[in-house]
């Protein structure tokens, strides 16, 4: 009684121990992601002064408009606009048709043979007061004079000419220049000099200012080409200045415009990115205690694997970041599948999956060419191919075909995913620099293979811990133990066989490890290899050894294999996993057979006597294992087993170890034990199949 307190006390301690050590390892891992991406997510600050000497390429941290330079050149755009006027069509009619008439009255004045002065009286007459006002004799002298087979033309070239000028818009201060420029369209006329001296007379008549400023629309032509200036924005990873460049005064106000030479760290990247590692923890933390529930034994060890496995992968990223990832790709040299994929043979493929997220998300951030606020997508995504591929390809590190199509498949996964990106990339790749990239993807899966086969059994030897491959290996029916079962006690072999399929099933319907139960229940009987003879599986037809012995010597021979086989397999360096499940699939149970035959003559005797002494079940793959024991064996002593008779037999075993806490220490719910149950019963099903009875050949013939 007080060795099984200290039992229950110890392995609470066990717990309590174990729960801490992965709060303490989750705390640490924390504070590690923390520091290495928190100079990622802040800005550096720089002591340059205006006219220093760049020492270093500058990149811009943030994307930031740049409104001063904005201000500027929209300022630039306003005064490259000239004034708008607006042209006075009225005014442009008005001299016009004054022209015109002038033209009109002096045709009129020249119907009859008259003298000059008379002519002038007859014009002066004919034409309005306003164009009177702004006529001098002088110029009318002149037009009077043009002859009369050139004053159609004459009119024709100085209207056009005029007109043109009048409604392109005469400002005030060109007013002089348009005249100079109409008497040179005069000049070539084709009418006497004569005649072309008076038409020009006239320019000062018909060119006059027709075209005023416009206030309103000079405004809103400057604001519409304020407008169409797009912000100067500069950009997160924008160079700003080159190293051996001059930091000029603009240079110098962006550098302080992007936070560069403030001297003062912004604190609220640092807080969100806390909060994200802190996500990125607890989604390994949840893993972590996930895959360690499906565990025997004490987990320390994988714990303190994980971790430093963990913390070396990702600390490869930082000088990966340091050399730079825009312009030279090495990160795609990296194995970083190995991490992955080591997690994938010594925990589960969950937790190598979920490990296989944050890394990738580590590496973005990491490997962002610290400009706080990207994300490498890239090298994101490349890793995430790369080691979702390793996880679901390397599978048996010790066969030599399966792993060379594990690493074709790996290369063929990681040479799509570099092609992908340089496709998708704006700017254009050299031949060279592709087949280069493509070269560092195919030499990363050759890492990661290497590695992995190499460091694989070093790590499982090391660390204690029971793999697949390593499960896998010990299933295998050359085996030396099992070729001892099977040589030395066949019907034991036999039960194993039975029980390890009845295990298998029944794990994989709860969710157990169905593969470890299934090599656990291969080496469960491995102590009745000492005397084969004395169980009843192997005694085939012979003489019970037992009847010659008393019940009491039977049941120490009967509770010994347990203990005889667990130091068989301590003694050929099995897994504890293993060695747990011979020790304890008999748990504390009775054997009611020879303790009732003693009841018969001895009132007395103790149950303890005859009871298996412990430990009882601890995990879940062991209670089904002492579950799939019994109901093997009963069902291989029934004469005709039948589908109802095998489901209430089952059903009575089940309840007889719960009755008996057999199932105390194993971590199985109620519900459990049914589904349990129906695994048990359907297996049993295809075992005991009705046959079709064939008729005796003897009584056919006898018939016909």
């Amino acid at each position: 009684m007080a060795r099984k307190k200290f039992k229950e006390l110890f392995s609470k301690k066990s717990k309590t121990g174990e729960r801490a050590f992965i709060l303490i390892g989750a705390l640490l891992l924390g504070c590690f992601f923390f520091m290495m991406t928190a100079s990622n997510v802040t800005t550096r600050d720089y002591d340059v002064q205006v006219y220093d000497v760049a020492s270093e390429t500058i990149r811009s941290p943030i994307t930031i408009e740049n409104e001063a330079q904005t201000e500027r050149q929209r300022q630039e755009a306003s005064q490259q606009i000239d004034d708008r006027y607006t042209v006075s069509s009225e005014i442009t009619k008005a001299k016009t048709d004054a022209v015109k008439e002038i033209f009109s009255t002096i045709g009129q004045a020249d119907e009859e043979d008259r003298p000059i002065d008379q002519r002038m009286d007859i014009v002066k007459n004919l034409l309005s007061e306003s164009v009177k006002e702004d006529l001098t004799d002088r110029q009318l002298e002149q037009l009077l004079a043009i002859p009369a087979d050139e004053r159609e033309i004459s009119e024709k070239v100085f209207v056009d000419a005029m007109t043109g000028f009048l409604e392109d818009g005469v400002k005030r201060d060109e007013v002089q220049q348009t005249q100079e420029e109409m008497g040179e369209r005069i000049d070539y006329a084709d009418v006497s000099s004569k005649t072309k001296q008076a038409l020009r007379s006239l320019t000062g008549f018909a060119i006059v200012q027709n075209a005023s400023f416009d206030a309103q629309e000079t405004a809103s032509a400057r604001t519409e080409a304020q407008h169409n200036v797009a912000p100067v924005i500069i950009r997160a990873g924008e160079i700003i200045v080159q190293e051996g460049q001059t930091i000029t005064n603009d240079v110098y106000e962006e550098l302080q415009l992007v936070g560069l030479l403030n001297n003062t760290r912004n604190v609220l990247p640092l807080v969100g990115l806390a909060l994200f590692m802190a996500l990125l923890t607890g989604i390994l933390t949840y893993e972590t205690i996930h895959t360690l529930k499906k565990r025997t034994g004490s987990g320390k060890s994988v714990l303190l694997f994980t971790f430093l496995l963990i913390c070396m992968s990702v600390l490869l990223l930082k000088p990966i970041g340091v050399l730079g990832t825009t312009e030279q790709h090495y990160y795609l040299l990296l194995p970083a599948a190995f991490a992955a994929v080591l997690f994938r043979h010594l925990l589960s493929e969950r937790f190598a999956i979920g490990y296989a997220i944050v890394y990738s998300i580590l590496a973005a951030i990491i490997l962002n060419d610290k400009i706080p606020g990207s994300l490498n997508m890239e090298a994101a995504l490349y890793y995430l191919f790369a080691q979702l591929a390793a996880v679901y390809a390397i599978r048996n590190v010790k066969d030599k075909t399966a792993m060379i199509k594990s690493f074709l498949l790996l290369v063929i996964v990681q040479v799509i995913s570099v092609l992908l990106f340089l496709f998708f990339a704006f700017e254009k790749y050299a031949w060279e620099a592709v087949l280069l990239y493509i070269g560092f993807a195919v030499l990363s899966a050759i890492l990661t293979v290497i590695l992995v086969a190499g460091v694989l059994p070093f790590v499982e030897a090391g660390f204690g811990v029971l793999s697949e491959t390593k499960l896998l290996a010990l299933s295998k029916p050359n085996h030396p133990l099992l070729k001892k079962i099977l040589t030395d006690a066949p019907g034991t072999y036999h039960h194993s066989i039975m029980v390890a399929n009845l295990c298998e099933a029944a794990c994989e319907a709860i969710g157990a490890d169905g593969l470890l139960a299934r090599v656990g229940a291969y080496y469960h009987d491995l102590g009745k290899t000492r005397q084969p003879q004395l169980f009843i599986e192997n005694q085939m037809g012979r003489k019970n050894p037992h009847d010659k012995l008393s019940p009491r010597q039977s049941a120490e021979i009967i509770i010994r294999h347990p203990y005889d086989g667990a130091q068989m397999l301590k003694n050929n360096h099995f897994p504890k996993e293993i060695i747990d499940m011979a020790e304890q699939h008999h748990g504390t149970s009775l054997l009611k057979f020879f303790y009732y035959k003693e009841k018969e003559y001895n009132k007395d005797v103790k149950e303890e006597t005859y009871r298996y002494p412990g430990p009882k079940p601890s995990t879940k793959e062991i209670a089904v294992l002492s579950i799939c024991d019994s109901v093997e064996a009963a069902v291989r002593s029934m004469k005709e087993p039948t589908q109802e008779k095998i489901h209430s037999l089952v059903d009575s075993i089940i309840k007889d170890k719960l009755m008996d806490g057999q199932l105390d220490c194993a971590p199985l719910t109620l519900q459990e034990l049914q589904v349990i149950k129906e695994a048990i019963c359907q297996a049993l099903a295809g075992i005991f199949h009705s046959r079709i009875e064939y008729p005796d050949e003897e009584k056919v013939k006898e018939a016909n």
